[in-house]
C-alpha cells in the first residue's frame, strides 16, 4: 500500500508517520470545513432566488449546528468501532451527496432536509473529534500542538474559501461555488483512501514521543454498542462539575464564533453597505489570524495553566463583540476587529481538549469531549436562529452582538471555578 511505501521512506528521514496524519487530516478538515462555512455566503442569493426569509435560512442553517454538535460524541464511538480511514471517507461521501442533491431544489423544506440534517450529520461523523483522536492515538507528546494545527484547520477552512466562493457567487451563481465544493470534496476524499490509517500498529509503529522499541500491538477488536459506548460516557462525565463548566463555556464559544460570526457577519456587512466579496475576504483574514493564533494556543496549552488560558480567550473575545458595533464599520475598525478576534476565533479548543484528557483520562478523551463538543454546536444552532430572528424581528443583528459578548464575559469568570489541582475522573 502506499501508506507503507511511504512511512518507510519518511522513517528513513527520521520523520514519523503521524505527521502524514497530521497532514491528510489538515486537508480534509480545512475542505470539509469550508462546507459548513460556504452557506454564509449564499444567504443573500437565496433570498433574491426563492425569497426565502433570513429567519428560515437561519433554521436551516441552526439544524445543521445542532445535529453535528449532537453526532460528535457519536462520532468518537464511530471512528473507535469501525475506523478512521472508513468514518471519514463515509462523511466526505453523505456530505457531497446531499450538496449535489441541493443543486436542484426549490423549497424551504429541501434545504432544511439537505442543508439542515444531511450535512449536519455527515459533517459531525468527524467533526473535531477527529483531531483530538489523532492527537491521542498518534501523539504521546506535542499533543497541544497537534490540536492546535488541526483546530486551526477546521476555523481556518471555514473562513478562507468564502472570498473565493463570494466571487464565484457573484459572478457565476451560487450553484456554481457549490459544485466546486464538491470537487474539493473529492480531493480530500482520495486523500483519505490512500494515506489515511488507522493506528500506529497498523504500520508497525508506536506513538510519536513514545520511547518504547517495539511497535504496539493491534487493539482487540471494539465491539462495544454505538449508543452504549457514548450514552455510557455522557452518564458518567454528567455526575461532575468540571464536566458542565466546560459543556458551559463551549457552548458560549460556538454561540459567539460558528452560529453568529460566521453565519451572519456577511449579511450583518451588508445591512452598512460593505459589499460580499468584501465582507467575504473580512471573514478570510479572520482564518488567517486564527491559524496563528490556534496553533500558538496549542503551544502554549504544553506550556501554561489552561484555566487562564481560556479566561483571557473568551475575555478578550467578548470586549471584541461589544466594541464592533461601535466600529462604525469602517475599513479601519473592520481591520482591526478581524485581526483581533481572528487570533481568538477557536483558539480554545486546544485548552480544553487539555483539560478534557486531564480531567477523564486519553482514553475517554475524545467521547466526553465529543459531548462537550456538542453544546458547541448546540449554542452555534442557537445563535445561529436567534441572530436570524434578531434581524428578521427588530431588523438589525446588533443586539445579536452584544448578548454575545456578555455570554463571553461570562465563559470568563466560569472557567476559574474549575480547581488548578488535577483529580482524574475515574473511568
Amino acid at each position: 500500500m502506499i501508506s507503507n511505501w511511504l512511512s518507510a521512506a519518511l522513517a528513513r528521514r527520521n520523520i514519523h508517520y503521524g505527521w502524514m496524519m497530521v497532514g491528510v487530516t489538515f486537508l480534509t478538515a480545512l475542505i470539509s470545513a469550508g462546507t459548513v462555512g460556504a452557506p454564509g455566503v449564499f444567504i443573500v442569493p437565496l433570498q433574491q432566488e426563492f425569497g426565502w426569509s433570513t429567519a428560515e435560512i437561519s433554521s436551516a442553517l441552526s439544524i445543521r449546528f445542532i445535529l453535528f454538535g449532537l453526532m460528535a460524541p457519536f462520532a468518537a464511538a464511530l471512528l473507535n468501532r469501525y475506523g478512521l480511514r472508513n468514518i471519514t471517507l463515509s462523511s466526505l461521501l453523505i456530505v457531497a451527496s446531499a450538496l449535489v442533491m441541493s443543486l436542484a431544489m426549490t423549497d424551504v423544506w429541501q434545504l432544511m432536509l439537505l442543508w439542515g440534517v444531511v450535512i449536519g450529520l455527515g459533517t459531525g461523523m468527524t467533526a473535531l473529534v477527529l483531531g483530538a483522536t489523532i492527537a491521542t492515538r498518534w501523539f504521546a507528546a506535542r499533543r497541544g500542538l497537534v490540536v492546535g494545527i488541526l483546530t486551526a484547520s477546521v476555523a481556518t477552512g471555514q473562513l478562507v474559501f468564502l472570498p473565493l466562493l463570494a466571487a464565484i457567487t457573484e459572478r457565476l451563481g451560487w450553484r456554481i461555488a457549490l459544485l466546486l465544493i464538491c470537487v474539493m470534496l473529492g480531493v480530500a476524499a482520495l486523500a483519505v483512501l490512500l494515506l489515511m490509517r488507522d493506528r500506529p500498529s497498523d504500520l508497525g509503529l508506536r506513538p510519536f514521543g513514545d520511547v518504547g522499541t517495539e511497535p504496539l500491538p493491534p487493539p482487540p477488536p471494539n465491539t462495544a454498542p454505538i449508543m452504549a459506548a457514548a450514552l455510557g460516557t455522557l452518564r458518567d462525565a454528567a455526575k461532575t462539575r468540571v464536566f458542565w463548566i466546560l459543556f458551559a463555556t463551549f457552548f458560549i464559544c460556538g454561540a459567539s464564533t460558528n452560529g453568529l460570526v460566521q453565519v451572519h457577519l456577511i449579511p450583518m456587512c451588508l445591512d452598512f453597505g460593505i459589499p460580499q466579496v468584501q465582507a467575504a475576504g473580512l471573514l478570510a483574514a479572520m482564518g488567517i489570524f486564527d491559524f496563528v493564533g490556534t496553533i500558538a494556543s496549542g503551544w502554549l496549552s504544553d506550556r501554561y495553566d489552561n484555566r487562564w488560558l481560556l479566561f483571557w480567550y473568551y475575555g478578550l473575545r467578548g470586549l471584541s463583540l461589544l466594541l464592533l458595533p461601535f466600529s462604525d464599520f469602517s475599513f479601519y475598525g473592520l481591520s482591526l476587529f478581524a485581526m483581533f478576534y481572528g487570533l481568538d476565533w477557536i483558539a480554545t479548543v486546544p485548552p480544553t481538549v487539555r483539560l478534557t484528557a486531564q480531567r477523564f483520562g486519553a482514553e475517554r478523551a475524545n467521547l466526553v469531549f465529543g459531548w462537550i463538543f456538542a453544546g458547541h454546536q448546540l449554542g452555534a444552532g442557537a445563535a445561529a436562529f436567534g441572530a436570524g430572528l434578531s434581524r428578521t424581528v427588530l431588523a438589525s443583528y446588533l443586539p445579536a452582538f452584544f448578548v454575545a459578548g456578555a455570554l463571553c464575559i461570562t465563559a470568563a469568570l466560569i472557567i476559574l471555578s474549575i480547581s488548578r489541582t488535577v483529580k482524574p475522573v475515574a473511568a
